[in-house]
């Protein structure tokens, strides 16, 4: 085959210059890559100068007139135990064993404290347990991976620090109403604050879910304390958190990760079922409470420096003065998703000498995580997120809904004050920290309808509003309107406005039309009430 030679470059005619010409000045061209690399980059650097998280926002502040402490607890429990015998099939080591049980308290913290200890980070150290746990939910746990996650939640989120003060002094209940100017401007509030506490700070302890820590539900646990309770969130070690370090006085520190049923069998070998796996869960979560329980009570009569000394964590120096300051005899009960479900067995039976619970606190109960605990004897406010009611689901072969729906109201029949209610437009991890942190990604991701802030607000209110009733048999808020939704209504927008109740009608004819009821009928629906 001929090549053909290149073709040469035409000559210049006579009439063509031979001065070269003048080369043309580029003109800028302002190109999309060039601006998203300098925003980027500013962005980062501005981060990186002011201490910011990459891609998320700081956790704010508390909105409640005290001020709040955290203190890190992990203790041995009274008696080391076997809870159930699952053996981990690589290692035959018990799955189920209780040795130390780690909790945080939340509490309300004397004005004008100051820590000298840094504050907590929302992902506890070190973040490698957390990230590598994260991998191993989704099933892609291999090395690369799970040091990628690791690294992906460090530069993101590593530097994201809780905003509570650690380790400072229990509020003293009355000076904060007579030595606080701007409190005295809202009086009222402030009364009812002191009045809940006149037989020591209401103490709730807090179960976390499925895939999650004690540190994901800071912020409506540090709301309430700053409105003055005192809230245990715990820390499970029964496979559902992503990675837990177990410290212990003489051993070498020990990371719990998260692990399954497939991981699991008897002694004799034979293999877990899932409902075996999710009973036995369920099982050491009871077992958890029940200790945090103890010590709680321990540092009521005056046993607080014991608990301070026997404390890996380093923290609670202050725990001494605490003797009687706590009402461990009515303590609250609370969870979400599988903290839920757990919560709900909780009260099983009624209150007991090591389950004190006057009331249970149940915010979208799982619905694959064992069936729901009925053997309920006290009152009990159940949320559901607006995902979780307006997505059907077989729970036990029926709508999942409908079983919640028939718990509460049952307990109703039996003459126990109790409440079923949705918050509409929020999601399921509305009530964690995660959408306060990652606001946009989150709505997306979710398709949370409401305000972030808005939606986590609500959930403290109606909380608020229940420890209220228990304490002092009124109802307010949301807790005073009758249910007039025995389904879930979809609706439009956060959901069908009815006519108003107590002589209220939308829109006029009569009634008030722009009291609270009014942003109540917005932002919920009640299933189920005593009214």
């Amino acid at each position: 085959m001929r090549m053909e030679p290149f073709p040469e470059a035409p000559a210049m005619s006579k009439s063509s210059t031979t001065r070269p010409r003048t080369p043309a000045v580029p003109r800028p061209r302002l190109r999309w890559r060039y601006v998203l690399g300098a925003v980027t980059a500013i962005y980062v650097v501005y981060c990186y100068i002011f201490s910011l998280p990459l891609l998320a926002r700081p956790l704010p502040q508390y909105t409640g007139p005290y001020p709040v402490g955290a203190v890190d607890i992990e203790t041995p429990t009274t008696e080391p135990r076997v809870i159930d015998e699952a053996v981990f099939e690589d290692t035959k080591e018990n799955a189920f064993e209780l040795e130390t049980v780690l909790f945080t308290l939340y509490y309300p913290a004397a004005q004008h404290a100051v820590s000298h200890k840094p504050k907590h980070y929302w992902i506890p150290r070190p973040i490698s347990a957390t990230g590598e746990g994260y991998a191993k939910f989704a099933h892609i746990n291999k090395y690369f991976i799970g040091k990628l996650v690791t690294g992906g939640l460090a530069t993101m989120l590593g530097s994201i620090e809780i905003p509570a003060q650690v380790d400072v002094p229990l509020a003293d209940l009355v000076s904060i109403a007579t030595e606080t100017p701007e409190i005295r401007d809202d009086m009222k509030e402030v009364e009812k604050v002191i009045q809940i506490q006149k037989g020591g700070h209401p103490v709730i302890v807090f179960s976390h879910g499925m895939a999650s820590r004690r540190t994901d539900y800071t912020h409506y646990a540090g709301e309430l304390a700053s409105r003055g309770y005192v809230v245990a969130l715990l820390e499970h070690r029964d496979g559902s958190c992503p990675g837990s370090v177990i410290l212990r006085p003489g051993y070498a520190d020990q990371v719990r990760m998260t692990f399954d049923a497939s991981e699991v069998g008897t002694p004799s070998g034979r293999t877990f079922t899932v409902d075996e796996f999710k009973r036995a869960q369920l099982d050491f979560r009871e077992a958890e409470i029940e200790e945090v329980v103890h010590i709680l009570q321990l540092i009521n009569e005056g046993h607080g420096k014991d608990v301070y000394k026997k404390n890996s964590r380093g923290e609670g120096a202050d725990l001494g003065n605490w003797k009687g300051r706590l009402n461990t005899d009515e303590m609250v009960v609370a969870g979400h998703s599988y903290g839920a479900t757990g919560a709900m067995q909780a009260l099983r039976g009624g209150p007991s000498a090591k389950r004190p619970f006057r009331g249970g606190i149940i915010l979208d109960p799982g619905k694959s995580s064992g069936r729901l605990n009925d053997d309920i004897r006290v009152p009990v406010l159940v949320v559901h997120s607006n995902s979780w009611s307006s997505r059907s689901s077989v729970f036990y072969g029926r709508a999942h809904f409908d079983a919640v729906f028939d718990i509460v109201e049952n307990n109703v029949l039996r003459g126990t004050p109790s409440w079923f209610a949705t918050s509409l437009g929020t999601a399921h991890p509305s009530v964690t920290d995660a959408p306060l942190i990652e606001p946009l990604i989150l709505s997306w991701t979710t398709g949370a309808r409401i305000d972030v802030d808005e939606a986590l607000r609500q959930y403290v209110h109606v909380t608020e509003d229940f420890l209220w009733f228990l304490t002092t048999g009124g109802r307010r808020g949301l807790l005073a309107e009758r249910a007039e939704f025995p389904r879930y209504d979809e609706g439009s927008g956060f959901g069908v406005w009815k006519p108003g109740q107590n002589g209220s009608v939308e829109g006029g004819g009569g009634g008030e039309v722009d009291g609270p009821w009014f942003d109540w009928r917005r932002y919920w629906q009640v299933h189920v009430s005593p009214n």
